[in-house]
């Protein structure tokens, strides 16, 4: 009879020891891990679609972009950017990294799965309430305070961009245009989305994080009135309108209350020095619309969302589950089973394909697998930033120091990223 082994507690330190070890020495995460559900949405390099691990039966959603595409349009710093950030971060109200692996064709980034639907999905199909948008706007605040924290500006806060999960709570997604800021060192492109964009992008003159307060000032303009508060026919005009930085606010039935008008109005404050959030969470927070929320709580999930997504019906386009069947030469699962290694580059190459070739050894080396179960709790910072850093890079004065994790954090981020 074979010797039984020990039971050994679950707490016990060589009980951990030997979980460790095997997380650290597990296979590296890929496509065959994971069953291909629907897809639920569509980006600029790929779609988005449910997965379930075939191990634990969880489920997550899974970014998957062409390779082909990031090269041609000359975004691989973009990528591979965005998926050193989402290392860094892990906050209630994002959607956090779980795993990214590629193969030959693909990238894959896969985060946490939000089946309530997207915020554009739901307020252009029905109004709500001030009180459930006081509670998106709000946790929208402190996921804004917490990526500042962490020396990273968002860029491109918009309806689309916020997800909700299936309790009803929001959380920031796409960090493709983000970008790292460091005071006294002001950005200068006009990366997001035009509608969004604060009026000092538009100038040209340089801005920081304060840039994102404006943008979800756009966003609760937007879940109130349906409408956005700045529209044109052309881009030219838009951003006059913008710069301008004058907002109606029409008459409604129920009217708009006085303190809901004014926190949308201290958003969207063309004076920097002057917009709530950019001056410190402490305005935010004291804004007699948002006074009457317990922050704390709110950050930790114990106040129960105004608005929970349906259970019954999907909250995504169907249109994409049937682009995937009917549109594409290929579709994944098609594409998981037959993959062709890249041609060799031929002798008398164009500069173009040489160039081509480069960005996809660049990909195949920067774009690093993760795997958040080995990970420890709390992830590092990729900068560490005072909570005053955004304030005080508005207002121009004397800037705190910013430490990094180490020194070749740094180097990379500065090779990478400026």
């Amino acid at each position: 009879m074979a010797e039984s082994l020990p039971v050994v507690p679950l707490t016990s330190p060589w009980n951990a020891n030997i979980a460790e070890n095997l997380l650290t020495y597990a296979p590296a995460v890929n496509l065959n891990h994971f069953r291909l559900l629907r897809v639920v949405g569509k980006g600029a390099f790929g779609k988005v679609r449910i997965v379930e691990r075939k191990d634990t039966g969880l489920t997550f959603a899974l970014k998957y972009i062409r390779k082909d595409e990031v090269v041609r349009s000359e975004s691989v710093r973009n990528i591979i950017r965005e998926r050193r950030m989402l290392e860094h971060l892990n906050h209630p109200f994002l959607c956090n990294l779980r795993y990214s692996f590629q193969d030959i064709e693909y990238l894959y980034i896969v985060v946490d799965l939000m089946t309530g639907g997207d915020l554009r999905f739901h307020i252009s199909r029905k109004a709500f309430t001030e009180d459930a948008v006081r509670f998106w706007i709000a946790q929208l605040g402190c996921a804004v305070r917490y990526i500042h924290q962490q020396g990273i500006v968002h860029r491109d806060i918009k309806p689309d961009n916020v997800l909700l999960d299936c309790d009803g709570h929001v959380h920031l997604a796409d960090f493709n245009v983000a970008s790292d800021f460091i005071p006294h060192k002001p950005l200068t492109s006009k990366s997001g989305t035009l509608a969004y964009l604060a009026p000092e992008v538009y100038e040209g003159k340089g801005y920081s994080c304060e840039v994102d307060w404006w943008s979800l000032g756009v966003l609760f303009y937007e879940c109130i009135y349906n409408k956005r508060p700045f529209e044109a026919s052309s881009h030219d005009s838009l951003a006059q309108k913008i710069i301008k930085g004058e907002p109606t606010f029409p008459v409604t039935t129920p009217p708009v209350t006085m303190p809901c008008l004014h926190a949308i109005s201290s958003l969207l404050e063309k004076n920097r020095k002057k917009r709530i959030g950019a001056i410190g969470f402490e305005t935010f927070v004291d804004n007699p619309f948002f006074r009457p929320l317990d922050f704390s709580a709110l950050e930790r999930k114990e106040i129960d969302p105004v608005f929970i997504p349906s259970s019954d019906k999907t909250n995504f386009d169907a249109t994409y589950d049937l682009e995937e069947l009917l549109l594409e030469e290929a579709p994944l699962e098609a594409r998981a089973r037959r993959q062709k290694p890249r041609e060799a580059l031929k002798d008398d190459a164009t500069d173009q394909e040489v160039r081509a070739e480069e960005l996809h050894k660049m990909i195949e080396t920067l774009f690093e697998p993760f795997n958040y179960m080995t990970m420890t709790e709390q992830r590092p910072a990729a900068i560490l930033v005072t909570a005053q850093t955004c304030q005080q890079s508005v207002q121009s004065n004397p800037g705190p120091r910013i430490e990094w994790i180490d020194k070749k954090s740094l180097l990379d981020w500065i090779e990478w990223i400026v």
